[in-house]
């Protein structure tokens, strides 16, 4: 049995990351699986390892506009498969149209079914896009052969507008890299921090409407307008429309980049010494399925104050503080507590570290080609 993948519309965060962990931790064989074959865009495959059972294959469409890429799905992708035949079609990035069975596809993106942030796009033409992304996947969650969620509230939530589900349904989450995983670190005390090395929040996450950058901001600047020696470093690619309402906000509260920092996308390999610089850590975003960034600032051992929404009160739990992320005032609250407290750093640095350790990838990876085992082998 081949295991073919279309990667075709994985191209930055998440997705990527989990494709590439899952196929560093994969052992394909032991499953039923003899060859597994990606399709995808050339940064994609050029970040995944090689591996004795890994074939790569790419294609000009791949990198074109993803109207081109859906024609692909459907009228070019089905015939690929057949091609290697008998085989499982995974789709790990949501859609599919393809009418070649058995298929398993994977719930990534949230957006599309939260419609509080939908609507902060406007009628913009990412509007629309996200509208017909909501039908189509909900329309690939019904249809397919399996189907797999990161979390249950994904699943529920998800449920409520595409269900009822037919076939075979897990839930997988993601795990964290061990390169994240760092040893307990004694919380500095504010008294200890200065304008030259201020206490440093690190925010990392693409620059999104519903990520909730201008308002981290706006928290920050009004911790400094109190005079307490604090500084935030924002780490992530860009929707450019976002882009530009944050650097409108940075040249109200900080023109001059004094305590705001915008360091762009860090390359994955080396993103964990971005939070060994760091002393906290904010995840402010209003919509997820399952942030990877979230687990990796929990792992690093960073104490996180995390936004009231979607998954992340269930990943975190008791090791974090929450807030509105719509709030700059409520946020600014959360912060001021959190810097004032040397205990309820280390109390919190020390739980969330605890509660990463439940997520692994080599148990991600197992579980998910046994899934996909288990729907191959299905009559």
């Amino acid at each position: 049995m081949h295991l073919c993948i279309d990667a075709s519309n994985l191209r930055r965060g998440g997705g990527v990351t989990h494709l590439i962990e899952l196929l560093r931790h994969a052992d394909p064989v032991a499953f039923g699986f003899d060859k597994v074959i990606v399709w995808g865009p050339r940064a994609t495959l050029d970040q995944l390892e090689v591996r004795p059972w890994l074939e790569k294959r790419w294609s000009p469409v791949m990198e074109r506009h993803f109207l081109l890429r859906a024609f692909w799905q459907r009228f070019s992708l089905g015939g690929l498969v057949q091609q290697e035949a008998p085989a499982l079609l995974f789709v790990p990035g949501g859609s599919f149209s393809t009418a070649c069975r058995p298929i398993v596809t994977m719930s990534r993106n949230m957006l599309p079914f939260e419609p509080l942030e939908v609507r902060r796009y406007g009628w913009s033409l990412f509007r629309i896009k996200l509208e017909l992304l909501r039908w189509t996947q909900a329309r690939s969650l019904r249809h397919a052969s399996g189907r797999i969620f990161l979390t249950e509230y994904a699943r529920s939530r998800i449920e409520k507008v595409a269900g009822p589900f037919g076939g075979m349904t897990a839930t997988i989450p993601h795990g964290v890299d061990q390169r994240f995983v760092m040893p307990a670190r004694a919380p500095r005390s504010l008294s200890d921090c200065s304008e030259a090395d201020p206490f440093r929040f690190v925010y990392v996450s693409t620059i999104d409407i519903y990520k909730y950058q201008p308002v981290v901001a706006r928290a920050i600047a009004t911790l400094r307008s109190e005079g307490l020696p604090v500084a935030l470093d924002l780490v992530g690619g860009v929707y450019p429309p976002a882009l530009g309402d944050l650097r409108r906000t940075l040249d109200l509260v900080d023109p001059k980049a004094r305590f705001i920092r915008y360091l762009g996308q860090v390359p994955y390999q080396v993103l964990h010494e971005t939070y060994e610089r760091a002393d906290a850590a904010i995840f402010a975003s209003g919509c997820e399925n399952m942030p990877n960034t979230l687990l990796e600032k929990m792992a690093a051992g960073l104490p996180t104050v995390c936004a009231r929404r979607g998954p992340m009160p269930l990943m975190l739990g008791d090791a974090g503080l929450y807030f509105d992320p719509s709030s700059a005032p409520d946020l600014a609250d959360v912060l001021r507590r959190l810097v004032a407290d040397d205990g309820l750093r280390a109390s919190l640095a020390a739980l969330g570290h605890a509660r990463a350790a439940q997520y692994s990838w080599p148990r991600c990876a197992a579980e998910t080609f046994a899934f996909l085992g288990r729907v191959a082998a299905a009559p």
